[in-house]
């Protein structure tokens, strides 16, 4: 039998798993239940097993039956602070918690590959480690595995690793999409709070009004983009958040707003947070008020290996068939944790199409209202079982 076959023959246990972890979603590094629950299905497999020391992750080692390399799978496994309205029957039972990112597909697919890989463990030549990670939104979770050694928990260094991400938009259901070199952007948060003096909201000239300067800001900002960085280079700046005041005619002491700042390259990356901290004082010195700023990088751009994207484009039209696979034009301004494994392993990241009804229009990622076609499930552990056992027989020589 074909990994395409078997892993067909595994859906129906991988999509109780997936809608099992969909209904006790968590946020974060800590993720006990979550943590549990994959035990639970990795119980009985062949694999050496380590859990995080800082975090509620779990690593597993399956040896080969012959010398060789070591190839990386990843799957995420935390959920987002968004209250769920998708309507599935198997909907989050966690109050303001919700898998709207697909990160429960990611690890249902990803024990769906273990047990393939499991069942070949006497043909491959070397190794696998499969990474069920925590805390890959906004948490770094790929950095504390790092640290924890996740790359080196075979006993040996990583040769090439790869990871895949679920659509419920954009894609059709099925549809494989990847690109060489940026995939994602790299992303970073600008903090900013501007201090004044309140007052009367009648006597402006009395007090020193933090607002305008902070509209001011958020304006500026956007000219920064356009006049500082090369179009063909680029930067999105979204400011998420803005308070300031209590009621309509009193001026307060402070106004607060926070950003997101998206880039493709190192050197933009390392120039666009320097810079928004430098408009945002400059203003805030024209007005004469106080200003407290800080910026912090996230996540670095995720960046496929451009050899491991022809590897995973020939895997998947070799498996899947030519029309299942789209290069795509350009990156996409999202970020990714991944990164952290791509800039020290040579490796690819892709989307998969889990689209259950018109991907132009239905509800993307993060939506309150995603929805997630599960029957990909097989396809998706097929997948990343094929790119290992490959990847291993190339290593092997």
């Amino acid at each position: 039998m074909t990994l395409r076959s078997e892993a067909a023959d595994l859906l129906p246990d991988l999509v109780a798993l997936r809608r099992d972890l969909h209904r006790v979603p968590e946020i974060g590094l800590h993720l006990p239940r979550t943590q549990e629950r994959v035990l639970t299905a990795l119980d009985g497999l062949p694999l050496e097993l380590s859990l995080g020391k800082n975090l509620s992750s779990i690593t597993g080692v399956l040896r080969g039956g012959k010398p060789g390399g070591t190839v990386l799978l990843r799957g995420d496994m935390d959920a987002l602070p968004v209250t769920e309205a998708s309507g599935e029957e198997f909907s989050s039972t966690h109050d303001g918690a919700m898998h709207a990112c697909g990160h429960d597909l990611h690890t249902a697919g990803l024990v769906g590959a273990a047990r393939l890989l499991a069942a070949r463990r006497d043909e491959l030549a070397g190794d696998v480690v499969f990474m069920f990670q925590p805390g890959e939104e906004g948490w770094d979770g790929a950095g504390h595995m790092i640290e924890e050694g996740v790359l080196t928990a075979s006993g040996k260094h990583v040769d090439a690793a790869y990871g895949l991400h679920v659509s419920a938009a954009s894609y059709a259901k099925g549809h494989f999409v990847a690109r060489p070199g940026t995939l994602m952007a790299a992303s970073g948060a600008l903090e900013v709070r501007v201090l004044g003096d309140g007052g009367h909201g009648s006597s402006p000239h009395d007090a020193r009004d933090p607002i305008p300067a902070a509209c001011e800001m958020v304006t500026a900002l956007q000219t920064m983009v356009t006049r500082t960085f090369d179009v063909f280079d680029p930067v999105v700046i979204t400011v998420g958040q803005f308070h300031a005041g209590t009621r309509r005619n009193i001026i307060p002491d402070d106004a607060k707003f926070e950003a997101t700042l998206r880039s493709f390259s190192p050197e933009v990356a390392a120039r666009v947070g320097e810079r928004a901290v430098q408009v945002c004082r400059g203003i805030a010195q024209a007005h004469g008020l106080d200003i407290e700023v800080a910026y912090e990088p996230e996540y670095p751009a995720t960046v496929n290996d451009a050899a491991a994207y022809d590897f995973v484009a020939d895997t998947i039209r070799d498996v899947f068939g030519e029309e299942r696979f789209t290069e795509m034009a350009d990156p996409i301004t999202g970020s990714e944790d991944f990164s952290r494994v791509l800039e020290r392993v040579p490796g690819a990241y892709l989307f998969l199409g889990a689209c259950p009804t018109d991907p132009e229009s239905a509800p993307d990622n993060h939506s309150p209202r995603a929805r997630f076609d599960d029957s990909v499930l097989g396809d998706g552990a097929a997948l990343l079982a094929e790119l290992a056992v490959r990847r291993l027989g190339l290593l092997a020589g």
